[in-house]
């Protein structure tokens, strides 16, 4: 198990980034949170084995049909354990 840490910037809101995120997560059975910020970034926090991660990230490399992705930063983290995986709202 590893958690990450991902940046994700472009035209990344408003695309569904992070409801196509959430449904790719479920099915990686990758726990942890995804959000937008408010510089127009899509954040997010994974937890999960290493090759569900890469596979999260390289979706997250292109993301959905909609999105245009610039940039993603991956750092890892002290390994967090989530009890699920959910869309943060609001900022």
């Amino acid at each position: 198990m590893e958690t990450f840490h991902l940046l994700i910037s472009g035209k990344v809101q408003g695309v569904f980034f992070r409801e196509t995120s959430r449904r790719l997560a479920e099915k990686l059975n990758i726990k942890g949170w995804i959000k937008n910020t408010p510089d127009g970034k899509v954040e997010a926090l994974i937890t999960g084995d290493e090759k569900a991660l890469n596979e999260f990230v390289n979706f997250c490399k292109k993301g959905p049909d909609s999105a245009l992705v610039d940039e993603v930063k991956v750092s890892k983290r002290e390994i967090i354990n989530f009890k699920k995986f959910e869309v943060v709202r609001g900022r």
